[in-house]
């Protein structure tokens, strides 16, 4: 059993993100239920939507689950760290802020601590404080990215000669060889988000799932930038209206998780955007979540074993 799999008690070392408020129960449990570790997203909801989207997943699968608290994005966090430890939840990823002062109040209950962090230094910290396992996200990845935007390839090897903990690839991962890559890295696993919204478990629009697989490799943009925000979505009508944004409260105005929901559940993407990762060029197919993880897994190790008989 590899060291991710060990510490966080799942069959494949691949871990789903957090989708903010596109998360849902369905693919949360189809992740878990495949070897992997299912993540709920809290985005923006209270802690009473999640506690009922907790209990969903959990008629859904046995296997262990994780919950995700964006921190600088969630006007919950406190009341959300509160909730997954009255729900007994083992495993919580905290985003988007510094996890230091709810170290304590987790690991006293036995929660199992991950930490999204985008550069050395913020590692270093989490690693201070007393976080489990590192999540390296390069800035690849679909959603709120760091203004930073250090790519995963250039990224986690340096967080891995730093630090001592385990650490998770994420940002630009959708298939086998991604998996072997992050591998070669020094990473103990990977974590998708992009790749797994084109799976028949997830609950988004057809169309978002069909825009991914006609995607692509120019399909994303990044924007914000020019107000100090980095966020990657799928280029789309919305996604234009957007260029002209002169200011950080419009900007802020304009991308909350309603107009996600709008682009990514609705279908809408005139009215709304959709979150999505460098990947989506990559994305070619809608299977279960199931034969995806079979897929990668025998396709990084494919990979590995081509590339070491050419060199043997």
């Amino acid at each position: 059993m590899s060291r991710l799999c060990e510490l966080l008690q799942i069959r494949v070392p691949i871990i789903q993100g957090g989708m903010g408020n596109v998360s849902h129960a369905a693919l949360t449990a189809a992740v878990s239920n495949a070897g992997g570790l299912g993540t709920i997203g809290c985005g923006t909801r209270s802690p009473e939507e999640m506690r009922r989207l907790i209990e969903q997943t959990r008629q859904l699968t046995t296997h262990p689950i994780a919950l995700n608290i964006a921190i600088g994005v969630s006007p919950h966090t406190e009341a959300l760290i509160e909730l997954a430890i009255a729900e007994q939840i083992p495993v919580v990823s905290l985003s988007a802020g510094n996890p230091a002062p709810y170290m304590k109040q987790l690991r006293s209950a036995g929660i199992t601590t991950m930490a999204v962090v985008a550069s050395v230094k913020h590692a270093l910290k989490a690693e201070a404080a007393g976080v489990d396992l590192l999540v390296a996200e390069g800035v690849e990845a679909a959603g709120i990215n760091s203004p930073l935007e250090l790519t995963t390839l250039t990224l986690v090897p340096q967080i891995v000669d730093h630090v001592r903990l385990p650490v998770v690839a994420a940002g630009g991962i959708g298939d086998g060889r991604g998996l072997a890559a992050a591998w070669m890295l020094g990473a103990v696993g990977v974590q998708l988000g992009t790749r797994l919204i084109a799976t028949q478990e997830a609950a988004v629009h057809p169309n978002y799932k069909n825009h991914l697989v006609g995607a692509t490799d120019l399909e994303t943009r990044i924007i914000g930038r020019s107000v100090g925000r980095v966020r990657r979505v799928l280029s789309g009508p919305y996604v234009a209206t957007l260029e002209d944004v002169s200011s950080l409260d419009d900007f802020n105005a304009k991308t909350t998780e309603s107009y996600h929901v709008t682009g990514a559940v609705d279908g809408d993407e005139v009215n709304g955007y959709v979150n999505a990762g460098l990947v989506s060029g990559l994305v070619a197919d809608i299977p279960t979540v199931s034969e995806l993880f079979e897929r990668m897994q025998r396709e990084a190790f494919e990979q590995i074993e081509r590339v070491w008989a050419d060199y043997m």
